[in-house]
């Protein structure tokens, strides 16, 4: 047991120079490259999405006019409708039939 006391303890000491493993200026500069970069991306991309949303709500704002147009043509009365008789080619025409 008396052993295990006396051997001593090995103490770290300094083999690499403290200013040689920072970043620097250097380091510095090139996260604030990136910071830039990506908070321009960012920008952007929220840009993209609102357009294509704004696109979206658009097209459906057509396709529920187009729908309702067809369905008002749809419940027409049939007094708006042409009369078509058998053997009509053309419901427009509706004068006299030459002999």
């Amino acid at each position: 047991m008396l052993a295990l006391s006396e051997t001593p303890m090995p103490t770290p000491t300094m083999t690499v120079d403290p200013e040689s493993v920072t970043p620097g200026f250097v380091g510095f500069a090139a996260i604030v490259v990136v910071l830039i970069a990506v908070i321009l991306l960012i920008w952007d991309m929220n840009r993209r999405i609102r357009r294509v949303r704004y696109r979206e709500e658009v097209r459906d704002e057509l396709d529920a006019e187009e729908a309702a147009r067809a369905a008002d043509e749809a419940t027409e009365t049939d007094a708006d409708l042409p009369i078509v008789r058998e053997g009509d080619d053309d419901p427009a025409d509706d004068g006299p039939r030459p002999a």
